[in-house]
């Protein structure tokens, strides 16, 4: 199946670099370029994209606002593809935010061009780019600035039996569904079937959702 992307960047040279790279695959078709939060809301709705590749901070509208339309339409809008966000930092407040509002994951934009390609492949499967170490500590650093919000998130908790609370915590660590299945010496697919119903019971999008729900819940905490 050909992944749809469209790259929403305000530097022409970097969005027209991005989208050679990707269209080069013989896996991915570049549908459409835009040049601010906006008009890359504007193209998402109009061309359906499978994956949004979208930057951080833009004029007009940054890539948060945008991200926000596109993962929380208004009422006739169907269509929510996944945003993966690319930033020049790696501690950014708004990347954060982005995670709590549903975008799959982000890559610094100084990334091998490999790692770009595999992360659209990975987000457009259905699963959250998790697995470099700097989301993890991206996450954790603004779990630790933001106290826990013990009250609702963490009564939701109170839905999960002890082996999904198990899992949802290695998770939160960044581990991937072979590890938690190693760690807890279950199958691989028994760990993808909790890890779908603790995504159930919460309400979650995504790995992504549920990492930074951990940390918000007080589950797991900064440094462990």
């Amino acid at each position: 199946m050909t992944i749809r992307v469209i790259v929403v960047d305000d530097q022409a040279m970097v969005r027209a670099g991005f989208a050679a790279l990707l269209a080069a695959q013989s896996d991915i078709d570049v549908v459409g370029e835009a040049p601010d939060g906006a008009q890359g809301v504007e193209l998402s709705r109009r061309t359906h994209p499978d994956v949004v590749l979208m930057d951080v901070r833009m004029p007009e509208m940054d890539g948060l606002r945008a991200a926000h339309h596109i993962l929380a339409p208004p009422p006739g809008v169907t269509h929510r593809p996944r945003v993966l966000m690319l930033t020049t930092f790696d501690v950014d407040d708004y990347v954060y935010e982005a995670l709590r509002a549903g975008a799959s994951g982000f890559l610094l934009k100084d990334a091998p061009p490999a790692d770009l390609i595999a992360a659209v492949r990975v987000v457009a499967s259905g699963d959250a780019l998790l697995a470099p170490s700097v989301t993890r500590r991206l996450i954790a650093d603004f779990a630790r600035q933001r106290p826990a919000a013990r009250g609702r998130p963490a009564l939701r908790l109170k839905a999960l039996t002890e082996r999904e609370t198990e899992v949802l915590t290695l998770v939160a660590g960044g581990r991937s569904n072979a590890e938690i299945a190693q760690t807890l010496v279950l199958a691989e697919q028994t760990v993808k079937t909790h890890v779908s119903r603790v995504l159930n019971k919460l309400g979650l999008r995504d790995r992504a959702q549920a990492v930074v729900f951990a940390y918000e819940s007080g589950l797991v905490t900064a440094g462990e």
